[in-house]
């Protein structure tokens, strides 16, 4: 299948919009000591957050905000270590389960502005782009058009380079993509990591792509 694509813009940011709710809020300040969370004034529940975290030590503070996030997904100890891990690395690229990169990158974040840095900043790149034709658009295909258009050290070719070719299914798109939102027509805003797409890898802004969709081997065990 082959698709145009035309890249409107890529920016970089620090922090995604709506990362935390309210319910969050109130949650960690109860977690972190500050019981009556629930009667301030919702404008007021996120500097009230950075205030009572900062009266924690930085891998304390971590291993809490994981618990609150993660706690489903990781056992006690690896939220020990990646409290502790969390303050000289950088965001979720040194763990392997793609799955958690989104919600490490809004704990991280969320860490950087507390504490004013000492945690390191990670950053999100948002893509607008059109695309042609407009059908039964996803993750992965977005990935596979995309690929023609990136630097040839980008760690999604390094890292997925036979899933990008149709060879192997590529399940692990649907992480990598964080959010896929189809706007106007055929306008889309893509979500994700700096770490797997920055704004300085992208080629050209406009552009043909043909991509080769994975197809399973046939069952011959009947």
């Amino acid at each position: 299948m082959t698709y145009h694509i035309i890249i409107n813009s890529v920016k970089t940011v620090e922090e995604l919009k709506d990362a935390w709710t309210n319910s969050d809020y109130i949650e960690l300040l109860e977690r972190f000591g500050f019981p009556d969370a629930k009667d301030s004034k919702p404008e007021e529940l996120r500097e009230l957050l950075f205030m009572a975290i900062s009266d924690f030590e930085p891998p304390e503070a971590a291993a809490i905000l994981l618990e609150h996030k993660l706690s489903n997904n990781l056992n006690e100890n690896q939220i020990d270590q990646m409290s502790h891990d969390m303050l000289l690395d950088k965001i979720s690229e040194e763990y392997s389960d793609i799955s958690l990169h989104h919600e490490l990158y809004n704990i991280n974040q969320l860490l950087y502005r507390a504490y004013n840095g000492t945690f390191p900043s990670a950053k999100a790149t948002i893509i607008e782009f059109e695309i042609t034709p407009n059908e039964d658009i996803n993750k992965e295909i977005v990935l596979k058009v995309l690929d023609k258009t990136l630097a040839q050290n980008n760690v999604i070719k390094r890292l997925f380079s036979s899933h990008l070719a149709g060879e192997e299914a590529f399940d692990e798109a649907e992480d990598i993509v964080w959010e896929l939102e189809p706007t106007d027509g055929n306008s889309y805003i893509l979500t994700t990591s700096e770490y797997w797409m920055s704004r300085d890898e992208f080629k050209e802004a406009e552009f043909d792509a043909s991509i080769t969709e994975y197809v399973p081997e046939e069952d011959n065990d009947d």
